[in-house]
């Protein structure tokens, strides 16, 4: 009876108004003068409505307003809260309409993660205009499982939804524009796709996390290897080493994105073919056994670094839309090779420098260069995001490496892009977050005519400018997560909340600046890197006119 009680007042006080619809009449004034008419006059009528008490929860919505256990299993034990609970368990009372408390707990874990990992690096990544080098970014969020929120627990994912996904996109934008997009096209355009799209056997070979590291696999199979001949001669030895190192790279050569130790990457857009993407010329000859790939693809995130790319090509030149069809390209394909730059870019990687050291040897004796990335892309923002042309000359790649079917790759590509705007567009409510960072402090520290600029109206008129703009786009963009996860995905939505958060942030991280004044155009302060990054936003995954378009369509279909 105490946790049906418990329960129960929970229920009454989450909600805000459960009065009938149709409410009782007040009572009637009475007819006859007299005392009664005096009272009547001397006291003001007041509507009373009729209190309802809210039946106690049944045990399906207990268990519904229970914390998600995958959340409570996954989440980092230094990180991870109390879970609320008592007898019914219950959600409290959350900071924001927004988020549950279960999302508002992973809000702050990731925060947290961000700004002590990510942040401190921001600046020396855009000065730099790579990933750090002294620590590996990519393991780091492997480790906190950020990479796999939308895959299956089975493949080492938490098998959560886009709500989740847009809240890691935005405070890791928050603390790194270059980050946080590098970390979409990975997390997003490249596992997302596998997830939505691929066959048990893609999803078994390129998803799983593992359990040990490449070096500790070394070291287990070298004694293996050791244990085996110890007893019979030291002639041995030489083979030994070679069945350990042989072992090893087998197992670098897996893929593994979702513990991050694998990097992965989209290809779609072409020199010629941006905005109309469907009139790619990259082609796919079939041939036995497979394709041959031969064309080139323009801009692509994480191009230089990624060990697996999902790359579109067209398998029938003449069938237009119809012709095109997904590949899922791998670094370690025979017949790859990169370019001096990006393969510095890739050995900076500390975990993966031995096994990019055999696979440049490997390629220096084979002499089968078909698949190489052209130089790395020096961009005005989201510099550290490494961006760089694809090209693809002869390259063989095997039949079940089809990401989808053959001649459906454009259902794949539009249903991707249109998850892949909602997810995107976190990034720019990270980006006017971070404005907000540096402002408030600073208007209150900054004084002129003898009083913080924060006092003077025109100040406080840019902050609420900038508050409501964030305020208004991250609302529309979590409740398109809420929908996506309920199974409603709206592609006219989809393109509005990033279209609407874009064009938000652009105008933001330019307020930003002119609160900071002279401070704000110099590069000691973030904002002016914040702007760069903003600007992205409104071109990749679609230009703001491609969205508006999209819309416009859209709308005019519906009756």
């Amino acid at each position: 009876m105490g946790t049906q009680k418990k329960a129960a007042e929970w229920a009454a006080r989450d909600a805000i108004s459960h009065h009938q619809s149709a409410a009782a009449p007040p009572t009637a004034p009475p007819e006859t003068g007299g005392e009664g008419r005096r009272e009547l006059d001397a006291t003001p009528t007041v509507l009373r409505l009729p209190i309802t008490t809210s039946p106690a929860p049944s045990t399906d919505q207990i268990n519904q307003a229970r914390p998600d256990p995958k959340m409570q299993r996954w989440l980092p034990a230094l990180l991870r809260r109390a879970a609320p609970g008592g007898g019914a368990a219950r959600l409290f009372a959350s900071s924001s309409l927004l988020f549950d408390d279960t999302q508002e707990q992973f809000k702050e874990s990731v925060r947290k993660f961000a700004q002590e990992n990510i942040a401190p690096r921001a600046a020396a990544i855009d000065a730099s205009n790579h990933f750090p080098r002294d620590v590996d970014l990519w393991r780091l969020m492997g480790d906190f499982n950020l990479h796999g929120l939308t895959a299956p627990e089975e493949y080492g994912g938490m098998g959560l939804g886009y709500m989740y996904h847009c809240i890691s996109m935005e405070e890791i934008t928050r603390a790194s524009g270059a980050v946080g997009l590098s970390y979409g096209a990975h997390s997003n355009l490249c596992i997302n796709q596998l997830v939505r799209h691929g066959s048990p056997e893609q999803r078994l070979k390129y998803l799983p996390k593992v359990l040990c590291s490449p070096r500790i696999c070394f070291v287990l199979s070298l004694c293996f290897a050791r244990a085996i001949v110890f007893l019979r001669t030291m002639k041995m030895l030489t083979a030994s080493i070679c069945l350990a190192v042989l072992y090893s790279c087998i197992f670098a050569f897996s893929m593994k994105l979702i513990s991050g130790e694998h990097i992965g990457a989209l290809a779609m857009s072409e020199p010629n073919s941006g905005s109309d993407v469907v009139s790619m010329k990259c082609k796919a000859e079939k041939v036995d056994g497979g394709y041959v790939l031969n064309g080139n693809k323009m801009w692509c995130t994480n191009g230089p670094s990624a060990q697996t790319l999902v790359v579109y090509a067209k398998t029938d030149l003449a069938a237009g839309s119809k012709g095109i069809t997904a590949f899922i390209i791998e670094k370690g394909m025979p017949g790859y090779r990169t370019t001096p730059l990006s393969s510095l870019d890739m050995i900076e990687h500390e975990h993966m420098r031995f096994y990019s050291f055999l696979v440049m040897l490997l390629m220096v004796l084979v002499h089968d260069y078909r698949f190489s990335t052209a130089q790395k892309l020096d961009k005005l923002g989201m510099r550290g995001s490494d961006t760089c042309e694809l090209v693809f000359e002869n390259c063989f790649v095997p039949r079940e490496n089809v990401l989808g079917e053959e001649g459906k790759g454009v259902y794949v590509m539009m249903s991707g892009l249109d998850l892949e705007r909602l997810v995107l567009a976190a990034g720019p409510i990270g980006l006017m977050q971070a404005c907000l960072d540096v402002v408030l402090p600073y208007v209150r520290q900054r004084e002129q005519f003898g009083r913080p600029i924060g006092e003077f109206q025109f100040i406080q008129g840019k902050m609420a400018d900038m508050y409501t703009s964030l305020q208004s786009s991250r609302s529309f963009v979590y409740s398109v997560a809420r929908d996506c996860d309920n199974g409603k995905v709206d592609r006219k939505d989809c393109a509005g909340v990033i279209l609407f958060a874009a064009e938000n942030a652009t105008q933001v991280a330019l307020q930003a600046i002119q609160c900071l004044g002279g401070n704000g155009y110099i590069n000691e302060y973030p904002t002016g890197r914040l702007l760069r990054d903003a600007k992205l936003f409104e071109i990749g995954a679609g230009t703001s006119e491609i969205r508006r378009m999209i819309i416009g369509r859209e709308l005019f279909k519906e009756d």
